[in-house]
């Protein structure tokens, strides 16, 4: 076509200079190509009256530009979150933060930095961007769907004024021309009627203005779904012991938090049974110690009355239980211990737990033996024995107690006792890892120094003055889970795709409106003349309406004579 094509126009109006113009010129053809509504300046103000401020209030609210101050401003209030310590998270490091800054924590706890997300400031900018965002998407919907319902507008009076425009001369019919056109573009999927005789109007590009608005829609998703999954959830953290079960319910977490409007009546019931831990390590190189298998295996069952189903439980691949996800969270070690009182009798026999203090494992707690236990002298007495356990043990002379490897190649434990009162019936709680020795004495060998040995899996060590014994029985693994119930999650990941999918379309589906015209000249041609309009400026546009018009021209070709005697209309280059 471009060797037949009398003229074609690259021109493009001035912003500023034509800008008014091209406004009142293109009238309804240029309006409504988008849903956003005109931002008005902050500096304008309402009308007398309450209900004036409320009107220029609630329009400032609901303004783009307000509603991107309030997400930055979100955006800004969880960086404190996310590096200062949060009481929902971990009061001991809250506690330790406050102890070790005087000076900050006081300001810090007045600006409720240390529960940022309820805080009520952060609850104010998550509402207001909930309102703006609401405000803005309703109106804008409305408006949208009335723009679906309709048709695009007619042809502005002077086509040359748009940014993509072209014109050649046809012996065509116009009546044909318009038919032509018509059927063209209804091919290429878009909306076209024809307004006026020898005129079609044609527009494409609505699913931009659908991912906009999904978007949006989105984001409220996505804040709803937080709100939600902050006053419905439950979370507790539990560590069992191999061959030992859970229950959920209440009274068998180690520690449990939950939302404001959570139900302890509503956790899901089901419950599982730690089989065995199982964990490997790198045995060389530069990597020994680092974990190669890392998993719990379970009997689980959903339900009072639920079946039992094997599980595998990984670092990240949770078991899922009726909504609810198991997480493995640690791994340790468990020596079993049977104490022994002075006539022989088992007092006491159980797996203690002991807590790691280093990725080898090397780990610590307390023995305490609160009841049943009478001394040599028939008085009744608390025992309490303070632990070190080291899985893999470099031996005697070659450092102290700390363990070498994670893996059980030379498990010892040291122990030292004591006896007297633990304290626990004080009423003040105690950690089960730590032992108090206030009210407590140490026992001593036949040599006045603190009874203290190292006892390998079988060993006992016999307490002075034949007070008893313990014995170092064997050793099991634990395995410490954390049990999650995020309502809200299922509907936060599908807004979040959403919006991905609503800003692609947003960003890369240009809204568009194209018109052709065709009409008879005083000499008796057909003048054909195609443009087109977009919301913004594109390379794009003028390419399609190229392709456009080199399509219709193969229907509606030039006249014989058009190079010579066609004029160029106002504006156009030749």
């Amino acid at each position: 076509m471009s060797k037949t094509t009398d003229t074609t126009d690259t021109t493009r109006p001035g912003p500023a200079a034509d800008g008014a113009a091209n406004e009142t010129e293109l009238g309804a053809a240029g309006a409504q190509l988008s849903t956003a509504p005109k931002e008005e300046s902050v500096s304008t103000l309402p009308a007398m009256g309450v209900i004036g401020w409320i009107r220029w209030f609630w329009r400032q609210l609901t303004s783009m530009r307000v509603a991107l101050l309030l997400l930055l401003l979100l955006s800004l209030g969880a960086i404190p979150g996310s590096l200062i310590p949060q009481t929902s998270i971990d009061e001991l490091k809250v506690t330790d933060f406050k102890a070790k800054h005087d000076v900050l924590a006081p300001v810090y706890d007045k600006l409720g930095l240390f529960h940022v997300y309820s805080s009520v400031w952060f609850s104010a900018i998550y509402i207001l961007l909930f309102i703006s965002l609401i405000g803005c998407i309703v109106p804008r919907t409305w408006q949208f769907v009335g723009q679906l319902r309709g048709r695009p507008p007619g042809a502005p009076k002077r086509l040359t004024r748009l940014p993509a425009y072209t014109t050649w001369r046809t012996e065509s019919e116009p009546e044909a021309v318009r038919d032509a056109a018509l059927a063209m573009l209804k091919k290429r999927r878009f909306r076209a009627h024809s307004p006026r005789d020898g005129e079609v109007a044609s527009e494409k590009g609505f699913l931009r203005e659908t991912g906009n608005l999904l978007f949006h829609i989105a984001l409220i998703v996505l804040l709803v779904s937080f709100a939600s999954g902050q006053l419905w959830k439950s979370e507790g953290g539990k560590l069992v012991v191999d061959g030992d079960g859970f229950s959920n319910t209440l009274t068998q977490y180690d520690d449990f938090k939950a939302g404001t409007l959570f139900d302890a009546n509503k956790l899901a019931p089901f419950s599982f049974t730690l089989d065995k831990f199982i964990g490997t390590y790198e045995k060389n190189g530069p990597n020994r110690g680092t974990p190669r298998k890392y998993e719990a295996h379970v009997t689980y069952s959903e339900g009072a009355n639920g079946k039992d189903k094997k599980g595998v439980i990984k670092v990240n691949t949770p078991l899922e239980v009726d909504g609810s996800k198991v997480y493995l969270v640690s791994h340790g070690y468990a020596p079993v211990v049977s104490v022994k009182d002075p006539k022989g009798k088992e007092i006491y026999r159980d797996a203690v737990p002991l807590l790691p203090l280093d990725s080898n494992a090397t780990s610590t707690g307390a023995i305490k033996v609160m009841d049943g236990y009478r001394n040599a002298a028939g008085k009744k007495e608390q025992l309490g024995f303070q632990t070190m356990f080291v899985p893999t043990y470099a031996g005697k002379g070659k450092g102290s107690m700390f363990s070498t490897y994670p893996g059980l190649d030379f498990p010892v434990m040291a122990i030292s006792g004591f006896h007297g009162d633990l304290g626990v019936n004080s009423g003040l709680p105690q950690s089960v890892y730590q032992l108090d020795s206030k009210h407590m004495t140490q026992y001593k060998d036949s040599k006045g120094n603190k009874l203290a040995k190292l006892l390998l899996p079988g060993e006992t060590m016999k307490l002075p003055h034949g007070e008893g014994s313990i014995q170092f029985v064997g050793i099991k693994q634990w395995a410490s889970f954390k049990i999650s119930h995020q309502p809200g999650t299922p509907f936060a990941l599908a807004g979040a795709l959403a919006a991905i999918a609503g800003l692609a379309g947003s960003l890369f589906i240009q809204r568009r409106r194209v018109w052709v015209r065709a009409v008879r000249g005083e000499d008796g041609v057909t003048v054909v003349e195609m443009a087109g309009l977009g919301r913004s400026e594109s390379a794009k546009l003028p390419e399609e309406l190229a392709d456009l018009a080199a399509t219709l021209h193969s229907v509606a070709p030039s006249a014989p004579d058009s190079a010579a005697s066609a004029e160029t209309p106002e504006g156009a280059e030749k």
